[in-house]
């Protein structure tokens, strides 16, 4: 008999912590142009910040991959098994996740983010709300490496789901955020630690796709500048972690659409020709100068398909919205 759990349970794997050395983030800075990884947008207040982009009028991803579960997801019910775990890739607020439980209906929920004290607050209030499912929070840096780990199993043993099939769920195209190959790899991990469950498990992956400049282009750049504020917190947060002297006024939000890549760009411009330093280290910056921070790849559904085909995954099906911007994939381990 599995038994209830009262609060959730934390297993922390990975902290980005300001008395660590970081020598990827330093790798980055240091490189021509310089670039600094996605992941390190999600300190505490950078998480509420990407909270306020998704309601934002301009950002469409997340109202537009919640009308393709609203729409669609009584026919996902037919293919997605209920009772399985269900295992959150950057959880965040776990609100995407959490509107899935009626139709889904999972054993156990286990949210991965590398916001760990975010994580921590927001799965607190979601047990309260959901007292009779049990939660292991994870934190973790998946986009190094992703599999659940033995703290994780051994969980999963003691309530008696080791063999319980498992849903692998990464909404709001984050996937987008990874370079081709690296996109690859984390699929190929996603497939193994779907693998490693009992049958019938699988991806359900939100994927953006292909659309005007017109319409991407403004999704990263608002109007009341809260994804300015976003990227610029970015820095905010590097002077914490290596003890840099960013000065996040002296850079200025840039995006565009690199049609040739199929991808949104994201970059800081300095402001004026500075020098920044950090324990150890410095880089001249010139006027002009950008940092990249972000990638946003926008994928058609055959290509995206081909490539879940290449991670290991079975058939693939998708649904969309009316206007055929955003997809949602169900892909059998």
């Amino acid at each position: 008999m599995r038994f209830i759990d009262q609060a959730p349970h934390f297993v922390q794997t990975h902290q980005l912590r300001p008395d660590a050395s970081h020598p990827e983030l330093i790798a980055g800075l240091l490189r021509t142009p310089a670039r600094i990884a996605p992941k390190f947008f999600y300190d505490a207040l950078g998480s509420r910040l990407f909270d306020a982009i998704t309601e934002l009028p301009e950002y469409y991803p997340t109202r537009t991959e919640a009308a393709v579960f609203a729409q669609h997801g009584a026919d996902m019910a037919r293919h997605v098994p209920n009772d399985a775990v269900l295992v959150d890739l950057g959880a965040g607020s776990c609100a995407k996740a959490a509107r899935l439980f009626p139709v889904l209906q999972p054993s156990a929920y286990v949210p991965v983010d590398i916001s760990v004290d975010y994580l921590r607050d927001t799965l607190a209030a979601l047990q309260q709300r959901q007292p009779d499912l049990p939660m292991l929070g994870l934190g973790m840096d998946f986009s190094s490496r992703f599999d659940l780990g033995p703290a994780a199993d051994d969980w999963l043993g003691d309530r008696g789901l080791t063999q319980q099939a498992r849903i692998v769920f990464y909404p709001g195209s984050s996937i987008g955020n990874f370079l081709p190959h690296e996109a690859l790899a984390l699929l190929c991990q996603a497939h193994a630690v779907c693998e490693a469950g009992g049958a019938g498990g699988g991806l359900l992956i939100g994927v953006d796709r292909v659309k005007p400049r017109a319409v991407l282009e403004p999704a990263y750049d608002d109007a009341l500048g809260v994804t300015a504020a976003f990227n610029r917190n970015l820095l905010r947060h590097v002077n914490r972690l290596i003890g840099a002297d960013f000065a996040p006024a002296a850079w200025q939000h840039k995006v565009l659409f690199n049609a040739d890549e199929s991808r949104i760009e994201m970059h800081l411009q300095a402001s004026g020709a500075q020098t920044v330093r950090w324990r150890g280290g410095e880089r001249h910056f010139d006027d002009g100068e950008r940092v990249h921070t972000e990638n946003s790849y926008k994928w058609e559904p055959e290509a995206f398909m081909a490539l879940l085909s290449e991670a290991g995954f079975g058939e693939a099906r998708h649904w969309t919205d009316a206007n055929g911007w955003f997809s949602v994939f169900w892909a059998p381990a």
